[in-house]
Formats: C-alpha cells, sequence, structure tokens
C-alpha cells in the first residue's frame, strides 16, 4: 500500500514538472523578445515653434539677407560683363573725333566702365588731371552702387548669432525658473526641456549668421573684381588720350 502512495506521488510530481516546463517554454520566447523601437522624428517646423518669439526677427533677416543676396548677385554680375569690342570702337570714334558717336556708345552698353568713359569722353579738351579725376570719382559712385545693401548683410552676419544667444539666455532662465517654482516635484525632465528649446534660437542665429556671412564675402569678391575692371579701362582710356591721332 505504501508503494503504491509512493508510485502516486511521483507521478503527480512528474506532470507538475511537465506543466512547469511547458509554461515557461511558452513563456521564455515572449520576455525574451527585443523590446519595440519607437522612433522620434522632429521636423524643421517644430523646431522653429520650440523657438519661441525671437524666431520671427531671425526669419526676417533671413528673408532680406537672401533677397539681398540674390538682388545684388545678378547686378554686380550685370557690371562684370566685359566687351572686348567696345574699347577698340571707342579708340576708333576719338580718334576720328566723333565723340558724340563714342557717348551714343557707352549710353547703349549701359555698364559702369561705359559710364566712366562717357564722363571721360565728356572732360575730353580739359587737362589730363581733370578728366583722370572725374573718371576717378565716377568710379567711386559705381562701386558705392553696387554695394547698396551689403551693410545690411554684414550686421546681420554679426547680429543673427547675437540674437540666437539672447532667446538660449532667455530660455535658461525660464528653464530654472520653472525648475525652482516646482521645488523638490522638478525632475530632469523639466531642466532638459527648458535647455531644448533655448539652444533651438542659438542654432537658427547661427545658420543665419553663417549664410549671411558667406553672402557677404562673396559679394565682396565679385565687387572687387568688377573694380579691377574699370580701373584697367581707365588706364586703357588714358592711354587713348594720350595717342596721337593716326
Amino acid at each position: 500500500m505504501i508503494l503504491l502512495d509512493t508510485v502516486q506521488i511521483f507521478d503527480s510530481l512528474s506532470n507538475t514538472v511537465e506543466t512547469v516546463t511547458e509554461t515557461a517554454q511558452a513563456v521564455l520566447p515572449a520576455a525574451t523578445a527585443e523590446p519595440v523601437e519607437t522612433v522620434v522624428s522632429l521636423s524643421i517646423w517644430d523646431l522653429c515653434l520650440k523657438g519661441g518669439i525671437l524666431m520671427i526677427p531671425l526669419a526676417i533677416l533671413s528673408l532680406i539677407s537672401i533677397y539681398i543676396f540674390v538682388e545684388r548677385a545678378i547686378v554686380i554680375s550685370r557690371a562684370n560683363r566685359n566687351d572686348d569690342s567696345f574699347m577698340k570702337r571707342i579708340k576708333g570714334y576719338v580718334h576720328e573725333g566723333e565723340i558724340e558717336n563714342a557717348m551714343n556708345l557707352c549710353k547703349q552698353d549701359n555698364t559702369p566702365y561705359a559710364r566712366l568713359i562717357a564722363k571721360g569722353l565728356s572732360r575730353i579738351g580739359r587737362p589730363m588731371n581733370d578728366v583722370l579725376v572725374a573718371i576717378e570719382n565716377t568710379g567711386n559712385i559705381e562701386i558705392a552702387r553696387l554695394g547698396k545693401g551689403l551693410p545690411w548683410l554684414a550686421t546681420t552676419a554679426a547680429g543673427a548669432p547675437m540674437v540666437g544667444f539672447l532667446g538660449t539666455v532667455i530660455g535658461m532662465v525660464q528653464a530654472f525658473f520653472d525648475i525652482a517654482s516646482q521645488g523638490n516635484a522638478a525632475s530632469i525632465a523639466t531642466f532638459s526641456a527648458g535647455i531644448y528649446t533655448a539652444l533651438v534660437t542659438t542654432v537658427a542665429g547661427l545658420v543665419v549668421g553663417i549664410i549671411a556671412l558667406f553672402a557677404y564675402n562673396y559679394l565682396v569678391a565679385r565687387i572687387n573684381l568688377v573694380m579691377n575692371l574699370l580701373e584697367s579701362k581707365t588706364m586703357e582710356f588714358m592711354d587713348l588720350l594720350n595717342e596721337p591721332a593716326e
């Protein structure tokens, strides 16, 4: 009888072990499954909204800078256009005494160096020094016209990062104020959210400033090319006046 009871106990234990093993095998895959990763995306528009009200002046600065860059680039490109036959035709008219035709040619060409030559033609008959001074003054006026708007780009390049830093400082003050207001209930999430919002304006200010700086330097380099062209045309015209008529 005792032996029979012992056999039944072993059978019961064996069934229990099998049940536990099957349950563990069913639960184990679910427990060892890799957690599902949550992809968090952030758009440029969301960043702009996080930056606060100082993103508005930064956006205005960027739009105006882009407009000035495109407009000045087109104007300077036209001013840098060079017609190799222009001075040859001017030389022919001057040697033939057809000053009026030379003036008309300058008006038709409508470039900075053509206006320089026109000013020099209007001073023919006066001392050479007077002709040269008139041409140089006209050249200074033309360069000043080409540089219109460049101070705005220079100001944006220096001022936009400062506006961004101002937004960061304001955001940091707000973040510390929120932490102080919550007291012991403050968490790292509160502090990190404030810093995240504050740094957005710094990024925006640096982006606008860098774009304006590169645009300014590019336009200045192009204007220097125009200046070199004007100087070469001036020297060529002065040499023309000193040449004896054929």
